[in-house]
């Protein structure tokens, strides 16, 4: 099994600790920002309750809900978004180990040979292609180019055609 040397050392610990700090502190401005805005919106809300009839029938079961297209390929990039976040720590760490030395490049490789790794590999290689691919779309979108219904299900399925092409390729250069 791959033993980095320094991963016990001072200095990675440290690393590792700023990068996931500077993470939680990220989350914590964004929840703290809604918090802000949602004080400031307090009025807005209630005279938007009055004005919605509180008596409609409220669905509690969203496996009864069908989803439009556009719905689901935004969850899907919200989904890879969120594996990203923390696939980045693995990532930093594999690179680290991969710069100390060349002895320690060479155990990397040699643990990048396993299945598991491989595996773990893909997913987070399939996260990045499928991301991207959102991403490009949501910049196409913010050009003004489909921004329609039928613009938003066509692209819808051009991003999901283009991530399953990317992960398979994905999966080709990994395996």
């Amino acid at each position: 099994m791959f033993v980095n040397r320094r991963c016990d050392d001072y200095n990675l610990s440290r690393q590792i600790g700023c990068i996931i700090f500077v993470q939680l502190f990220a989350i914590l401005l964004s929840i703290s920002f809604c918090d802000f805005c949602l004080k400031n919106d307090r009025k807005q809300n209630l005279e938007c309750r009055r004005a919605v009839n509180s008596n409609r029938p409220k669905n509690l079961d969203l496996t009864t809900i069908e989803l439009p297209l556009p719905a689901k390929a935004s969850i899907l990039h919200r989904i890879s978004g969120f594996a990203l976040f923390f696939a980045v720590a693995f990532m930093l760490c594999a690179l680290d180990a991969s710069l100390a030395s060349a002895e320690s490049f060479a155990e990397l490789k040699a643990v990048f040979d396993g299945g598991l790794v491989k595996l773990i590999t893909w997913l987070i290689l399939s996260a990045i292609g499928y991301h991207l691919v959102a991403g490009i779309k949501h910049l196409v979108m913010d050009a003004g180019i489909g921004e329609t219904k039928e613009g938003g299900k066509v692209g819808a399925i051009i991003t999901l055609v283009g991530g399953v092409i990317v992960i398979a390729l994905a999966g080709v250069w990994v395996w």
